[in-house]
């Protein structure tokens, strides 16, 4: 390994390993993951991710599934012995990425192609699904959400793209003094030792907000588009049926899922969700605020 690069990083208190097996590729293809850089150290790795261009799989799985990635596909395959491979497109539909790891996604290979920006994009999203399911062992879920922090606790916008997760947060961070952003896309939760954490991530959609913290759970909130302002507290199927669709998840496979629902079990018994009705304004931002960090 003597003439490979080796990064290591920590996101959510779990550490893995990039290792950049050719003159092709280095760190400065993924420059969101700079903050969470750490020294290379003996902490156990929840993977190790080898980053080479000249590798070709001997064989191809059969396609099981599609990720949909806020717009783009990427195509899920499974070989026989359990393996996936994963085939990332953009949102022009160019290939950027092909990825083969193991079936618990501990140890995988990427080969990157086309320009940097193809070439960040494939990076990227390779780390954040190798992450997402070699981390769910260790009580953690990587949600599609937009975070504020206040008096030192998170609250979670959950919902579907275009519904106004970032809309409310951005009014939060104007209306509501002391507020800061956690992150607007991707963060990393976690239930440890009975406690729901958030930590922010090197994933944040369209909003660079590439922050190494973290901060207990206030509460997670569902935003429905209405022409009223209501807020109310989720019963616990309600809760879970915002939550589940909220993270990354593999439903065909049914360690990964069943794994996913215990946490977000879990996490339902500690952590207070609501749904909020609401119009995009400053009095539904007070509204969520006076309701939650009461909570």
């Amino acid at each position: 390994m003597e003439n490979n690069k080796i990064k290591q990083y920590k996101v959510g208190d779990l550490c893995f390993r990039i290792i950049f097996k050719d003159g092709n590729n280095d760190e400065s293809i993924i420059p969101s993951f700079q903050a969470f850089e750490t020294e290379l150290t003996s902490e156990p790795l929840i993977f190790t991710l080898f980053v080479d261009d000249s590798f070709r799989p001997d064989a191809k799985g059969d396609e099981i599934g599609q990720f949909d990635c806020g717009g783009t596909n990427h195509g899920v395959y499974q070989r026989e012995n359990g393996d996936y491979q994963i085939l990332i497109s953009d949102v022009n539909n160019k290939k950027c990425s092909l990825l083969q790891t193991k079936h618990d996604f501990s140890e995988g290979t990427v080969a990157l192609a086309g320009n940097w920006t193809m070439r960040n994009f494939g990076l990227n999203n390779t780390i954040m699904i190798m992450y997402a399911f070699s981390a769910i062992d260790f009580g953690t879920l990587l949600m599609h959400s937009s975070v504020v922090r206040k008096d030192g606790k998170g609250y979670l916008c959950l919902g579907k793209s275009g519904t106004g997760k970032s809309t409310h947060t951005q009014l939060w961070l104007k209306h509501i003094e002391g507020t800061d952003l956690m992150n607007d896309d991707n963060p990393v939760v976690r239930f440890i030792n009975g406690e729901t954490i958030i930590y922010g991530s090197p994933w944040s959609g369209k909003t660079p907000c590439y922050r190494n913290i973290q901060a207990p759970v206030g509460a997670f909130l569902q935003l429905k588009q209405a022409p009223h302002n209501e807020i109310r507290r989720q019963t616990t199927i309600e809760a879970f049926s915002s939550l589940l669709p909220s993270c990354s998840v593999m439903k065909w496979d049914k360690r990964i899922h069943g794994t996913i629902c215990d946490t977000i079990s879990k996490i339902m018994q500690v952590t207070p969700c609501y749904v909020l009705e609401c119009l995009p304004n400053e009095d539904a931002a007070l509204l969520s605020y006076n309701t939650m960090h009461t909570s």
